[in-house]
Formats: structure tokens, C-alpha cells, sequence
């Protein structure tokens, strides 16, 4: 056929294990092998998990709302539609310090397996899983 179509209807969503935020893996619901791609909604008061890649690229698109990223020590707003691409081995973490919601696109390419070893969670997740940034602490 030379395409895959999933109706947003039919996604499947799910809460995250760190931070219950809620995501649905696109890359893998259209059967994608080489870039990961999901939508991750952001409620007030929430973050993803500040972390790095050893390779993979990533496309960060905020949808909906006014969005927060840090990267390294940079903060960044972003408005609707706004996008920033993240380098390999640069720290980064969304996060929503605003009284609404804020919906993101983000996709890695190539698409990095996740380490299985304590040093490569280390060099990953170097403040551990659950850091959050200053403005939600």
C-alpha cells in the first residue's frame, strides 16, 4: 500500500511509569522501526524525565499551549506550533509550570534503545528518573 493511517480515535494511550503522563506511542502503532514518535500530554504541574541520547536526535513540536524545555542549563518557551530539535548527548526535560494543558510531538531519530545497565540508565538519567526541574520542585 505504501502508507499506514492511524485515525487519532484509534490511538492507544497510556500514563508513563515515572511520571503518569499520559502518551501514546505513535512510531509503534504505525509499525515504524527507525524513529520513535509520540504525543505526551503535559496536565499543570507536570514533567517528563530530564535525560539525554547517546544518538538519537530529537524534534520537540508543542501543539497546544505555551511550553517549557530546558536544555543543558538553557530554558526555552516555546508557543503553539513552536519546535526545537535536541542534539545527541544534550540534557533536556519539558515541563508545565502553567495553568493549562500543553500537547507535544516528539520524535527521535535513529530510534535509541532504552539501556538496560546501571551505567547506561547513569548516563541516561543522570539526576535520576524522577529529577524535577526547579520551577516544579
Amino acid at each position: 500500500m505504501g502508507y499506514r493511517l492511524l485515525h487519532a480515535d484509534e490511538a492507544s494511550w497510556r500514563l508513563s511509569k515515572t511520571f503518569a503522563l499520559a502518551n501514546t506511542d505513535l512510531a509503534r502503532q504505525l509499525g515504524a522501526d527507525n524513529f520513535g514518535a509520540r504525543l505526551w500530554r503535559l496536565e499543570p504541574g507536570q514533567t517528563n524525565t530530564r535525560h539525554r541520547h547517546r544518538t538519537e536526535h530529537e524534534l520537540y513540536i508543542l501543539l497546544e499551549g505555551r511550553g517549557r524545555i530546558r536544555i543543558g542549563g538553557e530554558l526555552l518557551t516555546l508557543e503553539r506550533l513552536d519546535m526545537v530539535l535536541v542534539e545527541p548527548r544534550a540534557l533536556r526535560q519539558v515541563f508545565n509550570d502553567t495553568p493549562a494543558h500543553q500537547l507535544w510531538l516528539i520524535i527521535g531519530v535513529p530510534q535509541e534503545a532504552l539501556p538496560t545497565t546501571e551505567p547506561g540508565l547513569a548516563q541516561m538519567y543522570p539526576d535520576g528518573r524522577k529529577a524535577l526541574p526547579p520551577e516544579l520542585s
